[in-house]
């Protein structure tokens, strides 16, 4: 494990960390102040060094933004969500707001992700207003709205493999697989019986999805046999806020937690837990690997 650099703002609660796909050591935070549910909120696109971290562009709006995704196309370009129901389009390169916001969810964003399989330019968001809706950036509305989750949708994550199937979890137990194609759900799997207010999809495997949840637990899923999960990890002694796999190891994947660690996994050992990390002091909420390092993890 690398030192770990830190970087203080005062007055403001990290939700989500994100590395560049483009710039190595360039990463982008969403922020809010009083933990999302009062005040304004700041995506801060940070660079590391050797010495630290430090804060190249800092971009405010008026709600407390909870996660952020970086274009596939474009350096420069990022999506943020935010409490008031919208996305807000930003160009880091043109530091003077949103280049677009865009206004239909009803409730709170909770997470927003963009597409990563060729040939599509295309963001998911979910909502507390417990809908899923599609958007193409160039386009100032959403392409299609995804209904069937019975509570918040926590989160919503593309897969890396299959272009136009994306993953949600929700407060209601389930962990749900959308097709963009039939405009519907492929698969819903009672993963938890908590809420579950986190997933991911592994890099190497279409099939294999882990789930985070209130219960501290992660499990993970074989798309193709959903009776029973194929691994549970268990450590996190508070609900596990976000899960991610690496991009580097088939089964190695990391989470965190409101118990203030980060955990480190691999499901394949007899003893998974590889490592906890135990460097904040307040609830922990975003969590990424390094596309460019294998020993870097945010």
């Amino acid at each position: 494990m690398s030192a770990a650099r830190t970087l203080r703002v005062p007055g403001r609660h990290g939700y989500a960390a994100e590395f560049s796909p483009y710039l190595p050591g360039r990463l982008a935070c969403a922020a809010a102040q009083h933990y999302g549910i009062a005040g304004c909120g700041t995506l801060l696109i940070l660079d590391q060094n050797e010495t630290g971290l430090t804060i190249f562009r800092s971009l405010d709006w008026n709600d407390g933004l909870f996660d952020v995704t970086w274009s596939e196309n474009n350096e420069h370009v990022l999506i943020t969500c935010s409490g008031d129901g919208s996305l807000q389009l930003w160009d880091t390169a043109k530091p003077t707001g949103p280049l677009q916001v865009y206004k239909e969810h009803a409730q709170e964003v909770y997470s927003v992700d963009w597409s990563q399989t060729r040939g599509e330019q295309l963001v998911v968001s979910g909502s507390w207003d417990q809908t899923a809706k599609v958007w193409d950036p160039t386009v100032g509305k959403s392409l299609s709205t995804f209904r069937g989750h019975e509570s918040v949708i926590y989160s919503t994550i593309w897969s890396p493999h299959i272009p136009g199937c994306f993953a949600s979890t929700s407060g209601d137990q389930t962990l749900r697989i959308w097709d963009l194609k039939s405009a519907g759900v492929r698969i819903v799997v009672p993963a938890h019986q908590a809420e579950i207010l986190s997933c991911d999809w592994c890099k190497y495997n279409e099939n294999l999805l882990v789930t985070g949840a209130v219960d501290c637990s992660l499990r993970g899923w074989d798309l193709r046999n959903v009776r029973q999960p194929v691994f549970e990890l268990l450590g996190h002694t508070y609900a596990i806020r976000r899960v991610k796999f690496s991009p580097f190891h088939a089964s190695v994947l990391a989470s965190c937690s409101y118990d203030f660690t980060v955990r480190f996994w691999n499901f394949s050992k007899p003893d998974p837990l590889l490592e906890t990390v135990e460097h904040h002091t307040e609830f922990t909420c975003g969590l990424d690997f390094s596309l460019q390092s294998p020993s870097q993890k945010k």
